[in-house]
């Protein structure tokens, strides 16, 4: 995104705040939002203990509580692309940011293993009626449709690797700490849960790049960079 010292940014779905710290630490002005309050205290927590500077504040995706323009630059890695409604989400993102402003991006595409991830959890928990995979922010033409007045869009794809000691260690990590798959467990529950992890095994095993029975398994991203008009 390339902020300047001073910008002012906003970080949506930030989580924990791996961007939000990434910002501060660059000088850039930042607000850190999610709508679980618990994960904004753990970045708060993480601020504190670098000595930054980081506003924090609970908001939802799809009504930003921040006047039109208001940032300089807007990111989201891998957050916004699980809001429900994809369409606001992606207009609140370009109504917050200035003319001339950057919007930054990191979101898994549709081929990509997390892209296998959730089509096997869709599989076992299909999504409710007119929701839209998460994946589609990865998929060049839908950010291009959705952020049409844009004066430029920059899309590259790049490839984040997971590691894991095994494949089973990846489901439990997963099964725990991963939002999509953590629920996909708990609305299958106990009758469901091997049919759910065989098919997470899959998806492991047909990406998979380790031959010494750990798990280095390469995930394709989108990385999108919106300068406004």
């Amino acid at each position: 995104m390339d902020l300047a010292p001073g910008a002012k940014a906003l970080d949506v779905a930030a989580g924990n705040g791996n961007v939000s710290l990434a910002l501060a630490r660059r000088g850039a002005r930042v607000t850190s939002t999610d709508y679980v309050p618990s994960l904004l205290s753990k970045g708060r927590a993480r601020a504190d203990a670098e000595g930054l500077e980081i506003a924090f504040q609970t908001a939802d995706a799809e009504a930003l509580p921040f006047a039109d323009g208001e940032f300089d630059g807007v990111a989201s890695t891998y957050g916004v692309m699980f809001a429900p409604n994809q369409t606001q989400a992606a207009r609140e993102l370009q109504r917050v940011c200035r003319s001339g402003g950057v919007i930054g991006l990191a979101n898994w595409t549709p081929e990509s293993f997390i892209g296998a991830i959730f089509r096997a959890i869709g599989a076992h928990v299909p999504p409710p009626a007119g929701l839209s995979s998460p994946a589609r922010w990865g998929d060049e033409a839908w950010i291009r449709s959705s952020f049409a007045d844009a004066a430029s869009i920059s899309l590259v794809r790049k490839n984040f690797v997971f590691r894991y000691r095994s494949p089973a260690h990846f489901v439990e990590e997963f099964r725990t700490y991963y939002g999509p798959t953590h629920k996909a467990f708990e609305a299958v529950g106990a009758e469901g849960a091997a049919a759910l992890e065989a098919d997470v095994l899959a998806a492991v095993a047909s990406f998979n790049k380790a031959t010494d029975g750990s798990v280095r398994v390469p995930s394709e991203y989108a990385e999108i960079l919106v300068r406004k008009a």
